[in-house]
């Protein structure tokens, strides 16, 4: 049996003639990526050592000078993870995860030139989690990850020591079909062109001043 019929009418009031709820409960079948569990953490992370792999332009005259850096992109690349059980604690695990994050330098060299290069940084969290017991399609560990830093010290070369504020949500995910109720295929109403409307206030004035 397919999913499509395999719900009797009484549980679909939608499909009933005159129900203003029109097609509600028609089943769609559609692919997601299920969140299990997520959660948020924001630090400070101090003291980092930032090593630029590339630089533009090339070749800047040093002493360099930091003015900012911030996280290009928001996805980390899990690097290592550790998924531990908690005993007499269901579906509930200690997740370990190191991750990298890619991460933009703005600075000026020596001659006052501004530039800027690309790094990575590694960053690890150690929480508690809801994990989903064992199955054919596996759970993954996603890290999503924004990081800015107004402060930072040169070091030599192409190094700074930076100081990170950093935001970051870890998710226990799966890609699944979900059966889900529907009210149908949406209607993409036409676009509306923009126009400057120069006379617009002009027009909205009445045509003669209130007494």
């Amino acid at each position: 049996m397919s999913f499509f019929s395999n719900c009797p009418p009484e549980r679909c009031p939608g499909r009933i003639a005159g129900n203003p709820l029109g097609g509600l409960c028609d089943k769609v079948c559609i692919q997601v990526k299920k969140v299990f569990d997520a959660c948020m953490k924001q630090a400070q992370e101090e003291n980092v050592t930032v090593t630029l792999q590339s630089q533009t332009p090339e070749n800047p005259a040093t002493p360099l000078t930091f003015v900012s850096a911030r996280s290009v992109g928001t996805e980390a690349q899990v690097t290592s993870l550790q998924v531990d059980g908690l005993e007499g604690r269901d579906n509930l695990s200690r997740v370990q995860v190191t991750y990298s994050i890619p991460v933009e330098v703005i600075y000026t060299d020596a001659n006052g030139v501004e530039g800027k290069g690309l790094a990575t940084i590694s960053l690890s969290q150690d929480v508690i989690l809801c994990v989903p017991q064992p199955s054919i399609i596996p759970y993954s560990v996603e890290a999503i990850v924004s990081v800015v830093s107004p402060e930072g010290t040169y070091v030599s070369g192409s190094t700074f020591t930076v100081t990170f504020c950093t935001t970051t949500i870890l998710k226990v995910v799966m890609p699944v079909e979900l059966l889900i109720p529907s009210y149908g295929y949406a209607t993409i109403p036409p676009c509306q062109e923009y126009t400057e409307e120069v006379c617009s206030g002009f027009f909205e004035l009445p045509l003669y001043p209130d007494v």
